[in-house]
């Protein structure tokens, strides 16, 4: 008889559990609730690891007083916890979406392009700390567009403008209806359609798209894949009926396909916390309180406040859980004036067995245990997810309540990744700062940086960040200083491994997560 998998749980919603686990902490939701129920909207993004790249006063010199008001108001409003709990995700460790440029807001201008208020992501290369920054674009070719992000323009496949309601504290209420599936129309669902998609939103959607847009009716695209489009059209007997869609009679041509307006992905497909609950895999006081106010109304995470995370429940706190069994007896191993250590031993017989070790004898089974927990502990994994969703706080706090605050790493897995969670907030400074504008493998050939002087040099313009020959920085290779434009390097021996196998993967950036594709 062949197996049914009818109860099995998406792999997506694995993912999305995790997510929901580490990426958005409840220390970073209250300090950045309290923050912003204070008036303090740039403390509130300082909380939610969002840096903010824009001046009032200059927007105001720049457009206007009553402009400037628009985006105060927008910024107050703002809450960078949910817009973080929102943010597009990849697969398969559920890190922010890199290399993305998200509108929020558009505000009509005097110009041919709307100023927008739009989050980034960095590149892959340099996301640690999963930060994210704030700042408006005001159309291309102004000198606000970062040279060094890979994809400074806004996304029209993410975007947030039409759902405020989705990082908008004062608007959050809306989530309970826009994310209802509602009744998918008649007639077999277009190709790849899954359970994943909202297809029952989708009329309603596309007709507030079109309207932005200046269209009442016409033909949109929703994507399904990296090379799979389908093309629908909106239609309605008359105003006063509720639209629909239906697939496109007449194939177009690959060029007017591109040119047709897309739905977003946040209303494409489906709102993964709605799925969690119905499959049990998460309650509703683990939700985001705001979330959890229009999804669970009756939960107890039920409105903004200074304690409205106080009910998502923290990590237990480590009693005296190890025990080894050592010469015959069983023995306790605990915090003891935050150190770990063996408690069932005498100090000065623990020092000479030390002494012992040290001259190559075998430790006891008490001190092996010690050691490997220093190197190696049970907690490693969710030590990695916390530093990966750049949770460092919450990763330490995990360390200490282990090892102790007294404690020495020793070489392991655990010291390497944080040495490694260390060196990469490294590259992302280099990257925030404008310092390293291209990939590294880029420097072994012709690649210069953005402004095309000839590397990445220090104060003194004679060394700076040096390549790994330590001969004059990230140049190129007659290291003139020429402006020569970036190339993509070969694939060699020489190529980092990560670059290696970006470019041997068909689909890139990296997807899989079912909100990404």
């Amino acid at each position: 008889m062949a197996h049914h998998f009818a109860n099995e749980i998406p792999a997506h919603l694995l993912i999305w559990q995790r997510v929901r686990e580490y990426a958005v902490p409840s220390s970073m939701i209250e300090t950045a609730t309290v923050r912003r129920a204070a008036g303090d909207w740039a403390g509130a993004c300082a909380a939610a690891r969002v840096d903010v790249a824009l001046d009032l006063r200059a927007v105001r010199d720049r457009h206007g007083t009553d402009f400037a008001h628009l985006l105060r108001t927008d910024l107050r409003r703002l809450a960078p916890d949910l817009l973080r709990w929102h943010m597009p995700r990849t697969a398969p460790d559920g890190r922010l979406r890199p290399g993305l440029t998200l509108s929020l807001a558009r505000y009509p201008n005097s110009g041919a392009t709307p100023v927008q208020l739009v989050v980034r992501t960095p590149p892959a290369r340099a996301d640690a700390g999963q930060r994210m920054s704030l700042s408006l674009w005001e159309g291309p070719g102004t000198g606000d567009v970062p040279a060094h992000h890979p994809h400074p323009h806004p996304d029209r496949r993410f975007r947030l403008d039409l759902h405020r309601h989705l990082w908008d504290a004062t608007r959050s209420g809306e989530l309970a209806h826009r994310s209802l599936p509602g009744a998918a129309p008649p007639g077999p669902p277009p190709d790849m359609v899954k359970s994943a998609w909202a297809q029952g939103r989708w009329a309603a959607e596309a007709e507030l798209l079109l309207r932005a847009d200046g269209r009442p009716r016409g033909a949109f695209t929703v994507r399904l894949a990296a090379r799979n489009r389908v093309v629908l059209e909106l239609v309605a007997p008359d105003d006063s009926h509720a639209p629909t869609f239906r697939p496109l009679r007449e194939a177009l041509p690959a060029q007017e396909v591109a040119a047709l307006p897309l739905l977003p992905e946040a209303a494409a497909r489906a709102l993964p916390d709605r799925e969690l609950l119905r499959a049990g895999l998460i309650t509703a006081e683990r939700l985001h309180p705001l979330v959890a106010a229009a999804l669970a109304p009756s939960g107890t995470g039920t409105g903004p406040g200074p304690g409205v995370a106080a009910s998502r429940p923290r990590p237990p706190e480590p009693d005296d859980p190890h025990r080894v069994e050592c010469r015959g007896e069983v023995h306790r191993i605990a915090l003891r004036d935050q150190v770990l250590t063996a408690v069932d031993h005498d100090p000065a017989q623990l020092r000479r067995e030390e002494l012992l070790v040290a001259l190559g004898g075998p430790a006891l089974p008490c001190l092996r245990a010690i050691d490997a927990v220093h190197r190696d502990p049970e907690a490693l994994p969710a030590v990695r997810e916390r530093l990966g969703h750049g949770d460092v706080a919450g990763a330490l706090d995990v360390v200490e309540g282990l090892l102790g605050r007294a404690a020495v790493l020793r070489d392991g897995p655990l010291r390497d990744a944080l040495e490694s969670a260390a060196a990469r907030r490294v590259d992302h400074g280099l990257f925030s700062s404008g310092l390293v504008a291209v990939h590294p493998a880029a420097g072994t050939g012709r690649g210069l940086n953005a402004s095309g002087t000839g590397g990445v040099l220090g104060a003194s313009g004679t060394g700076g960040v040096l390549g790994a020959s330590g001969t004059g920085g990230v140049l190129g290779a007659s290291g003139t200083g020429r402006a020569e434009r970036p190339f993509r390097p070969r694939l060699d021996r020489h190529t980092p491994l990560a670059l290696r196998h970006k470019r041997d993967s068909r689909a890139r950036p990296r997807t899989g997560l079912t909100v990404s594709r």
